[in-house]
Formats: structure tokens, C-alpha cells, sequence
């Protein structure tokens, strides 16, 4: 774990790994590449995009990443040339949780999360459309036996059509979005190159509202409760997105995706470190942590597959009133800490 300084060498960076939100305005960012500036008009105003699950993920302002000097180098020229950050290392050791930190510490609100299963498509990522409840609400429009009330649903297209999170991602505003892309390497094997072409144009069409003939249209959001216009289908940013694509190495990406992308690889995180994120969850130093993040630090380095919240749920535990000690307490953390590569 490396101290954060503020020194001339590091000016030209807009995020230091320090885990702290901003005590004021967020930084400004530094204009985009002329290759990486788009089209899209923001609107007069932001939605709220504040998050209360980053607390969740991040603890306290005390929580601070497994980055060094040349990992924070890396993450910032991301940042600053709008490219996608490829995160890869084992499961558990905080690939999406940078995501979140940088949201944070640098201001973007709430991040978006897209979770990748084998049968992920990227339309899912872009938006959703409701064609039978469409078809559903203007049959009972035209029913002639209808009731003449204000709790009959409208048939406007737009209310039928929900932003994903890279269509949320990818609306205009004026400050860029975090967008997480959890886990990439369990999709389909086109996947990549088709996600590929949408974060180079910045921008998607909407069929749907392509072909109808309103200029406009007000769709749902990704966002809780949030609503966007959507002018002539077409969906483009303004500012492009913090994108943050993790893996945990299962696959190999086409080297068309990899060109675009910034890697990162993740180390798993020190004792020191760890004791620094047990205090930022627990919002304390519980007694005889030190011990369990020791063990814990040792375990990470034999090998095998283990999660910080394993550390988390131990911690907790121990801290817990009346906790057993001895040989029942110690089964049962062995049993939280145990190797998640195994069948038991």
C-alpha cells in the first residue's frame, strides 16, 4: 500500500486511490481526446444519481485500494483518454469495488452495474422493451367495453422502454457515469466485440422509437425512478463513461477488444491493507483482528480462491457478544475463511 501525496509529479492525475469522496465540487475533468468527444446534448439538468449502495462496497473513507503508484497511473490515463479499464485477477480481491472508489473519490454518483452470465446479450446492457405489455395496454384502450379512468396505463412507446446500464451509461450529461461490467469473461464469446462497438461510437439507435413517428420520447432509466428523453431513437453521450470491465481470467479476449482497453492487474491486497478495510466496515479495530487479517493475508498467498468478505464476515463475527472461543469458535471460522475452490 503506497501513500497517496498531492506533489507536481502527480498533478496531472484526477483520482489517487485515497478512498475519500470530495469535500467540495467534484475535480473538473480534462477535456477528452478529439477522438473521444460525441455528439450527444445534455440536458438542463442531472438526474440525482447518488448511491447508498457505494457504502456497502467501500466501508468508510478510510477504504483505500490495492493500487500502486504505476496501478493509479493506469487507472487515470483511463480516465483521462475515455477508455475502457480491463481489471483482471482472482475472484475476491476487489476488482469491482474500483469501480465504486472511483465513482466516489472522483464524484460520478451512482455507479451502473452490468452483471455477465453465459446467456448475457448486449441489448439487455442497452435497453429492455415491453412489447406485450405494450400490446396489452393498447388493447384495453380500444376496448369498447372499457371504463373511462385515470388508472388506465398509457400506450406511449417510451413508457414500455427501460435503459440497461450501458444505455443509461451512454446518456448525455455532464459529467460521465461509472459503468461496471462485472465478470465479462463468463459471456458469450461474441459478447466482447459486440460491446466493443458500442463503447467506440459512444452512442446506440432504438428501433423501436427509430421507426415510430414521435421526434421524442420519455423512457425509463436504469437509474431508481429515473426517466430520459430520447430524441429520434438515438441514444448518444456527451461525456463518454468511466467504464470499469472486470475478469477473473477464465477466457482470452479478441485482441480487437484488448487493443481498446487499459489493463490492470490486480495483486491480492496486503495484511495492512486488509486491517485497513476491516476498520473502514466495522468503523473500528476489533480486538484480535490483527491475528485473523494475518491469517487470512497468509491464506491469500498459499493460493487457492478467497474473498475479502470472507475477512468481513469473520471480523464480525468475533466482534459479535458472547462469541465462543476455543475449539467451537475456531471450526467456525474456519469454516468462513475456507478455500472457495473446494466442493466443502
Amino acid at each position: 500500500m503506497t501513500s497517496k501525496s498531492t506533489g507536481s509529479a502527480d498533478r496531472w492525475r484526477v483520482f489517487h486511490a485515497t478512498g475519500h469522496a470530495p469535500s467540495g465540487p467534484p475535480v473538473p475533468l480534462p477535456k477528452p481526446p478529439p477522438w473521444r468527444q460525441f455528439q450527444g446534448v445534455p440536458p438542463d439538468s442531472d438526474p440525482d444519481t447518488w448511491d447508498v449502495g457505494a457504502a456497502r462496497r467501500l466501508g468508510a473513507n478510510k477504504s483505500v485500494a490495492q493500487l500502486g503508484e504505476a496501478e493509479i497511473d493506469v487507472v487515470n490515463a483511463a480516465i483521462l483518454l475515455r477508455r475502457p479499464l480491463l481489471v483482471t485477477g482472482p475472484p475476491g480481491i476487489g476488482k469491482s469495488t474500483l469501480a465504486y472508489l472511483i465513482a466516489r473519490e472522483v464524484g460520478l454518483g451512482r455507479v451502473l452495474q452490468w452483471n455477465i452470465v453465459s446467456r448475457t446479450v448486449l441489448r439487455g446492457g442497452l435497453y429492455e422493451y415491453d412489447a406485450l405489455g405494450r400490446a396489452q395496454t393498447v388493447a384495453q384502450l380500444a376496448s369498447p367495453r372499457r371504463v373511462e379512468t385515470d388508472q388506465v396505463p398509457p400506450a406511449d412507446l417510451g413508457e414500455f422502454i427501460t435503459l440497461g446500464p450501458i444505455g443509461t451509461a451512454l446518456l448525455p450529461a455532464r459529467r460521465p457515469r461509472v459503468l461496471l461490467v462485472d465478470e465479462l469473461d463468463k459471456s458469450d464469446i461474441d459478447l466482447p466485440n459486440d460491446l466493443l462497438h458500442v463503447l467506440e461510437n459512444g452512442s446506440f439507435d432504438i428501433p423501436e422509437l427509430v421507426r415510430s413517428k414521435d421526434a421524442e420520447a420519455t423512457v425509463h432509466t436504469d437509474d431508481p425512478g429515473g426517466t430520459a428523453t430520447i430524441r429520434r431513437g438515438r441514444v448518444e453521450c456527451a461525456e463518454f463513461p468511466v467504464v470499469v470491465i472486470t475478469s477473473n481470467g477464465e477466457r482470452d479476449f479478441p485482441a480487437a477488444f484488448r487493443r481498446r482497453c487499459l489493463p490492470l492487474e490486480m495483486q491480492p491486497p496486503s495484511a495492512e491493507l486488509l486491517l485497513a478495510i476491516v476498520e473502514g466496515h466495522l468503523r473500528h479495530r476489533p480486538d484480535g483482528v490483527e491475528a485473523l487479517v494475518d491469517e487470512f493475508a497468509l491464506r491469500l498467498g498459499s493460493g487457492g480462491t478467497h474473498s475479502v468478505d470472507q475477512l468481513l464476515n469473520a471480523a464480525q463475527l468475533i466482534t459479535h457478544h458472547g462469541f465462543p472461543k476455543g475449539q467451537q469458535g475456531r471450526l467456525l471460522i474456519e469454516t468462513l475463511l475456507r478455500d472457495l475452490s473446494k466442493a466443502q
